[in-house]
């Protein structure tokens, strides 16, 4: 009986090996890799919420009045956000694949473990089936004294626990090679995703830049248009300031020559006192005003939005010096009311006045045009005084708007 011990002993031995290197197997847990996934679905989302809120600033802004060149940079912030979503995805890419690669080697090992503890769980099997089910009450009838009752004893209780542990790792295996072939699937499809989302990332960035071509092209031909209204809002305000200053030095000529000369219609009583000319909002104020492009457009009047057609009156009795058109102002008229006072009308759709008519206070000049300007249909305004002087005419209009 004694070698029968024995065997059992080295029996022993050899499961207690097989199950300290599987419980190591089985102590090694996954990574958490849905963790993983969360985090960087998170730091995708959070760099495409920052995009988003670029995308409805450039909304923002395509529904108001900007300069090109806000677009344009709100176009290389776009392409900088992508920019960093497709190096982002880059990196998870690489490591979804590293995480490819370490679940693959430990699905094997734990395979290979499932398969060494279910070599060893058909041996024992063998080994149970050969000595019958009574082999237990024999090692303990065969003890030849107490002491060794004791040992045999717990030497079947050691046998029968190894047994149950070695039945729960091969649960415990078969549970973690399942883990990791769902951890291995979805690997594959976040890679999948990531590789898809890549390509469409790419394919966006390509068309921003071509936007910003498109807006660089659009830029540079705005800025030309930009300069070349401005040059001509120059030579038309120069034509307007020439107009006015022959005016003024026929006006000292007069005076010189001691000539009567008809009283002046303006004096500097009626500040905050005339009537407007039509009927409307200011749309842009009297000084100068940032520009397309940034570009700075001097404004020597006040732009007052009224509907086409709407009836122009003057501000005060005087003379016709100009009714016709005048460069980018269209149909223009320029009222001389005597005393080195003049009132100037622009945009008009109509002239309804000849130069060198008297026309009184009040009394229809033209109708509101400037349907093709930038601003719409309405009245540029301007009040001159003495020297030529630009005034601004809120300042005498009355305030009841």
């Amino acid at each position: 009986m004694s070698a029968a011990y024995g065997s059992p002993r080295r029996f022993f031995a050899t499961s207690l090996c097989y199950a300290v290197f599987a419980t190591s197997l089985v102590a090694q847990r996954p990574a958490p890799f849905d963790q993983q996934l969360r985090d960087n679905q998170q730091r995708l989302e959070s760099i495409r919420r920052e995009r988003s809120d670029v995308e409805q600033e450039l909304e923002r802004l395509r529904t108001q009045a900007h300069s090109i060149s806000d677009e344009l940079a709100n176009i290389e912030r776009q392409k900088e956000t992508t920019n960093r979503i497709v190096n982002e995805l880059d990196r998870q890419i690489n490591g979804l694949s590293a995480q490819l690669d370490k679940t693959t080697v430990d699905l094997l090992l734990a395979q290979d473990a499932l398969a060494e503890k279910r070599a060893v769980l058909e041996r024992r099997l063998v080994d149970i089936y050969k000595r019958g089910a009574l082999y237990g009450y024999q090692v303990l009838l065969a003890a030849e004294s107490f002491g060794d009752l004791l040992s045999r004893y717990k030497y079947l209780y050691l046998v029968s626990r190894q047994d149950r542990l070695l039945a729960n790792d091969m649960s415990k295996l078969q549970r973690r090679i399942g883990r990791e072939r769902q951890t291995l699937v979805d690997a594959r499809d976040a890679l999948a995703r990531r590789k898809n989302e890549r390509t469409e990332e790419l394919d966006r960035y390509q068309t921003l830049e071509r936007e910003r071509q498109a807006s660089l092209r659009e830029t540079r031909r705005s800025a030309r248009e930009a300069q070349q209204r401005l040059s001509q809002l120059e030579r038309d305000e120069k034509s307007l300031n020439d107009r006015v200053a022959a005016l003024e030095r026929a006006r000292r000529e007069a005076e010189a020559r001691g000539a009567a000369t008809a009283a002046a219609a303006i004096t500097t009583a009626d500040l905050g006192q005339l009537d407007w000319p039509v009927d409307g909002r200011i749309i842009y104020q009297f000084g100068t005003a940032a520009g397309p492009n940034n570009t700075r457009i001097p404004w020597h009047g006040i732009g007052i939005a009224a509907p086409p057609g709407a009836p122009v009156r003057a501000i005060a009795g005087g003379s016709v010096s100009l009714a016709g058109k005048l460069g980018t102002y269209l149909i223009s008229v320029l009222i001389d009311h005597g005393g080195g006072y003049y009132s100037f009308y622009g945009y008009l759709g109509d002239a309804t006045v000849a130069p060198g008519e008297r026309v009184a206070k009040g009394q229809i000049i033209g109708h509101v045009g400037g349907g093709s300007s930038d601003q719409g249909p309405h009245l540029h305004f301007e009040i001159r005084g003495q020297g030529g002087i630009a005034l601004d005419p809120v300042n005498w209009l009355k305030a009841h708007r």
